[in-house]
């Protein structure tokens, strides 16, 4: 049935609602105060509240407020020996209050009153269903006009060598034009909800082919993976064949966020990857619980790490040793660190001093449409560390 929340300071009272309640195969609840009840709404979720006017602490009024915030869903009876007191009046104007009952009821009429408001619940519920799968497949549309046209396009941010400040490649960024999306964690999460990462990931492809040849060749691009591609290593390949021509300076990146091990055959994926001459990274190192798991995993040429360890670590002493210690693996595993959220050139000096290989940020260029007037300021770094 429902699970209910019975709150009245009188124990004979709570009593006989509470096992009224239970008889007719409710769940129930008590609390003897408005805070304890508070807290209740905080653990579990209720159908229906039934509580007294007159509390210790918190009114019945006050109490059904805060519930309303908390539980919007959850239908509020409060139990009042006098229906025309201001506040209940007020109460029940402002929809804190779903219905007012006298206190001194019969167990039918009780039953009545609360089986009547769940009733009303289970149709708000519908209506509310039936209004979200509307609005769920109007989203969906409107993701894949969205996808189908221009509105989604990629902004180039540059990320330089450290020794010597030339760009060594660009990060491709999502971004959209379409209001509905105004984002790219909109646009990627509406994907999640609708199934339609592969879509999204199609395009990103065609646009960064097209960036391509724009690029002087000795110039990366890094582009994001969703960790949910690597289950489908063929899937993957052929989606991503377009980019075959430059693979050598592509860089795909992964979230360290991400849970590998929860992907089937994401191994296989991985050596597919790098057999089609694409490089890996690691991204937002540092942001998540699995850093050190990932890196043994997935073995990335490229390390970035997350701009929260970056940012003011001209300042910050503990920083700049868990910098200099990631930068000293990156060296023994051959990989490249990549310093993110570099906004001053104080920050860049330390990076740079503590081995990074290359710095991205704010500092250096914000993502644009435009890289050649990054490529004009910058110069593109010639040798690509053939030596390494």
């Amino acid at each position: 049935m429902a699970r209910i929340l019975v709150v009245d300071d009188d124990a004979m009272t709570r009593r006989f609602q509470a096992r009224a309640l239970t008889r007719s195969g409710h769940e129930v609840a008590e609390a003897s105060d408005g805070v304890t009840a508070v807290r209740l709404c905080t653990e579990r979720s209720f159908a229906l509240a039934l509580v007294a006017l007159q509390l210790p602490d918190l009114s019945g009024v006050e109490v059904l407020r805060r519930m309303r915030a908390a539980q919007p869903g959850c239908m509020r009876l409060l139990m009042a020996p006098e229906v025309d007191l201001p506040q209940v009046v007020g109460a029940v104007n402002q929809g804190e209050v779903n219905r007012v009952l006298d206190s001194v009821l019969s167990a039918d009429l009780l039953l009545a009153a609360v089986e009547d408001l769940l009733r009303t619940r289970a149709a708000m519920q519908d209506v509310l269903r039936v209004q979200e799968e509307a609005a769920s497949a109007e989203e969906r549309q409107a993701l894949l006009e969205c996808l189908r046209s221009d509105a989604i396009r990629l902004a180039l941010q540059p990320i330089l060598d450290a020794r010597t400040d030339g760009i060594f490649a660009f990060e491709a960024l999502l971004r959209s034009r379409n209001l509905a999306f105004p984002g790219p964690l909109s646009v990627l999460r509406a994907a999640e909800k609708h199934r339609l990462l592969h879509e999204v990931a199609d395009v990103v492809v065609q646009r960064v082919a097209a960036w391509m040849p724009q690029l002087p060749p000795p110039v990366h691009v890094f582009m994001n993976l969703h960790p949910d591609e690597l289950g489908d290593s063929d899937a993957l390949a052929a989606r991503l064949s377009p980019l075959l021509p430059w693979s050598r300076r592509i860089v795909l990146e992964i979230t360290e966020r991400s849970r590998l091990q929860a992907i089937d055959q994401w191994e296989h994926a991985v050596d597919r990857l790098t057999e089609m001459g694409f490089s890996l990274a690691v991204d937002d190192l540092g942001a998540g619980h699995s850093s050190l798991a990932v890196l043994a995993e997935l073995q990335p040429s490229f390390i970035k790490v997350d701009m929260s360890i970056v940012r003011g670590v001209d300042a910050d002493p503990r920083k700049q040793r868990l910098i200099n210690l990631l930068c000293r693996f990156a060296d023994a595993t051959q990989a490249r660190f990549v310093a993110e959220g570099v906004e001053t050139a104080a920050e860049a000096e330390v990076l740079r001093d503590c081995g990074a290989h290359l710095l991205q940020g704010y500092h250096f260029g914000r993502p644009s449409f435009e890289p050649e007037a990054h490529l004009a300021r910058w110069g593109s770094t010639q040798a690509l560390w053939a030596a390494r």
